[in-house]
């Protein structure tokens, strides 16, 4: 090119481009899993700063940009958002015309004021759009407490503002359970995929009462936690998205998972109403004993069909003024993704009217369906209200049979395109790119999860609104909460419209931010936070995640350096330690190499299936070798599977590791694959009932099962709990 602009560093991509992209958070190389440094196509590069609004067409359009990326700061009073550590106080730039005076100061949540002094600032002045423009630095006091504040700025009388969040050094829930001055007791929990787990009772899918129920089974046995799946709303009616990872809101809960005996109202059903009810619910109570693939949408429908009988019955003086301060409190969030609800039963969900008079929730089209919806929309608030009396009715039974931690909920990374958040808000999300994953072991071409993803920049902006809200509501009933691929929090990798997902780059986002919020909000909740922080990292973040009283996670098979799988006295305790994850099969069906020959099934592997399998039975048998090192198994040779099952999770009580995860399918000997990842349709994907070998396993009957007791009883004697 003859442009001296378009030089370029042996990538492809001009030197300028890498500039621009490197001044957005867009990474311009990347290690791969191979440990392979990989620079990133200039077509990516130009698709990912379209999508954050950076024109960068052309090396005129690349050039302003670029000036305006510098001036940026200078042109506003104060930043976007300012984010402080308790006790560690802040310096803040604040930007006026050179030479003129102004003040800062902090108005605190509960109306307090402190005053911001100045430091000096010997920063040069820029001229900005004629303008010669002056940065001084204030810092913010460090006796200013935890919480969500106001910052504020007077420049001759022009006033601007912006949010202060104050979050911990470090989360307190974790100290107290790590360290010699709280009770220092190591917790095991189940961990479980809730809609897979029945009862006789329930309507074919697991549901909250079921999660009750295992709450108060696993507590009696000395568990301190039970950690299921995410538990986020899917659509409003069937059909329904089978993924909990890929969801219409992060922020609300799934329906499906009420138990419709359990709402107070059913009570007061009228006989026929009553009877149609325990019609539905028997044409159910089936499928709940069958090992075939779950069926959502029948177990949805019937329970919508009932849930419409209810909403009719009327609800006395307290029932219906707890109704009203729900609603009050969840406020516009809550009627907005009601409104989608009730637009998602009329609209099509690729009906025109979503990209035009319905785009967003401030149109005059939706201002109109508001009220021509209204009951549709109390509906949708209704269901909300019951998923959230439910919840706390199982966190309550969780501590009530002596958890220490509880129910640990799930978070998922994103959402689903065309879903609730998607729609009310997309004034934070980025379009035209979606999350995925760079190729890696596991799935050698890398994975598109076809979810938008936070825009960084607007999301600060916001001042983080929607991301406190939904921690909020997710944390309200939990003793803990699990951020699938917590290291999104840091980068994500982002993928452009029509690109296979290897040809994505990283997308770099205020870590201190969003970590710092999320423990702000889990420590207010008394929860803990477990960071999946499995994959590809820069190896500071995980001390970056422990330095700020995050669990990290642990999974034996993924335990290994260049000697090998590493002995337990390695292992790290402020972590979630356990054999398996739902990305693998259930550990009988590992050991077994079903990872591979359904990888090899679905067109997965990149290299010759034969190779896969050495190299897996390599990678189990050096784990199984330390597990005779240490005296867990006998001498190569047995075919006890169930033997080696427990010995792995002796394996982990030997760990430092606080907290044990003990997955229920191992505990029953499934063998089935609960997720593939990387596939969609081309594998039952979170449609695998809770089963063992004779059959469908229901918690009626978990108690008893020999495998759950006997495996329950080698982790309870390994942390010397009393049977």
């Amino acid at each position: 090119m003859a442009d001296g602009m378009h030089h370029t560093n042996g990538s492809g991509a001009p030197l300028l481009l890498r500039e621009l992209a490197a001044a957005h958070g867009v990474g311009t190389t990347y290690w791969g899993w191979d440990g392979v440094e990989r620079s990133v196509p200039e077509s990516t590069l130009r698709a990912v700063l379209t999508a954050l609004g950076v024109p960068a067409g052309d090396t005129e359009e690349t050039e302003r940009s670029l000036a305006e990326a510098r001036l940026a700061p200078w042109r506003r009073l104060l930043p976007p958002v300012a984010v402080a550590r308790e006790g560690q106080g802040l310096l803040v730039n604040v930007h006026v015309p050179h030479g003129s005076a102004v003040s800062v100061w902090i108005v605190a949540e509960d109306g307090t004021r402190f005053e911001a002094t100045q430091r000096d600032n010997w920063d040069a002045p820029v001229d900005v759009d004629g303008v010669l423009t002056g940065r001084a630095t204030f810092a913010v006091p460090d006796r200013v407490p935890l919480g969500w504040h106001t910052l504020l700025a007077d420049n001759g009388g022009a006033v601007a503002q912006c949010p202060l969040i104050v979050t911990p050094r470090r989360l307190h829930t974790t100290e107290a359970l790590i360290s010699s001055g709280g009770s220092g007791r190591r917790n095991w929990g189940l961990t479980a995929q809730l809609y897979s787990v029945r009862s006789s009772r329930s309507w074919g899918i697991g549901d909250f009462t079921d999660l009750a129920d295992l709450a108060a089974m696993t507590g009696q046995e000395g568990a301190g936690f039970l950690l299921v799946n995410p538990l986020h709303a899917a659509e409003p009616r069937p059909p329904v998205e089978d993924s909990p990872y890929l969801p219409t809101t992060r922020r609300y809960f799934n329906p499906l998972y009420l138990r419709v005996e359990e709402i107070p109202e059913y009570g007061y059903l009228e006989p026929a109403g009553r009877a149609k009810v325990e019609r539905l619910a028997g044409q159910q109570h089936p499928a709940n004993h069958s090992t075939g693939l779950l069926d959502r949408n029948a177990s949805y429908g019937a329970k919508l069909a009932a849930l419409e009988l209810l909403f009719g019955v009327q609800r006395d003086p307290a029932r219906s003024l707890a109704f009203a301060d729900f609603c009050a409190r969840e406020g516009k969030g809550l009627d907005d993704f009601a409104l989608w609800c009730a637009l998602a039963e009329k609209l099509a969900p690729d009906a025109a009217q979503w990209a035009a008079e319905a785009s967003s929730p401030e149109t005059a089209y939706c201002r109109e369906q508001r009220a021509l919806l209204a009951g549709r929309i109390e509906f949708h608030r209704w269901l909300q209200w019951l998923c959230d009396e439910q919840l706390e009715a199982a966190q309550r039974s969780a501590r009530r049979a002596g958890m220490e931690i509880g129910v640990i909920h799930d978070l998922a990374v994103g959402v689903k395109p065309g879903g609730a958040d998607d729609w009310s808000l997309a004034g934070v999300l980025a379009r035209n790119v979606s999350v995925g994953a760079p190729p890696d072991m596991f799935n050698q071409q890398g994975q598109n999860w076809t979810q938008p993803p936070w825009h960084p920049g607007r999301l600060a902006e916001s001042g983080y609104a929607a991301y406190r809200d939904m921690l909020r509501t997710v944390l309200r009933h939990a003793g803990g909460i699990r951020v699938d691929h917590i290291l999104g929090l840091f980068r994500l990798w982002w993928i452009p419209e029509g690109a296979e997902p290897g040809e994505g780059t990283y997308v770099y986002y205020d870590h201190e931010a969003l970590i710092g919020i999320l423990a702000l909000e889990a420590q207010r909740a008394g929860a803990i936070v477990i960071g999946e922080d499995l994959g590809v990292f820069e190896p500071w973040v995980r001390d970056y995640l422990a330095e700020r009283g995050i669990f990290g996670t642990s999974i034996l098979w993924f335990e290994h350096d260049g000697d090998g799988p590493i002995p337990p006295e390695r292992y790290r305790q402020q972590c979630l330690t356990s054999v398996n994850t739902h990305d693998l099969p259930p550990t009988a069906g590992y050991l077994a190499g079903e990872h591979v020959t359904l990888r090899e099934s679905l067109g997965l592997l990149q290299r010759p299936v034969h190779e896969e399998r050495a190299e897996a039975a390599a990678e189990q048998e050096a784990v199984l070798r330390l597990l005779r090192d240490r005296g867990l198994l006998p001498e190569p040779g047995h075919r006890d599977v169930q033997r080696t099952v427990e010995a792995l999770y002796a394996f982990t009580t030997l760990t430092p590791s606080s907290l044990l995860g003990v997955a229920l399918v191992d505990a029953v000997g499934e063998t089935r694959t609960q997720n593939q990842p990387g596939t969609s349709t081309e594998y039952p994907n979170w449609r695998i009932p809770l089963a063992g070998p004779g059959g469908p396993v229901l918690l009626d009957g978990l108690q008893a099962d020999p495998g759950f007791r006997s495996l329950v009883g080698i982790i309870r004697t390994a942390l010397h709990q009393d049977a």
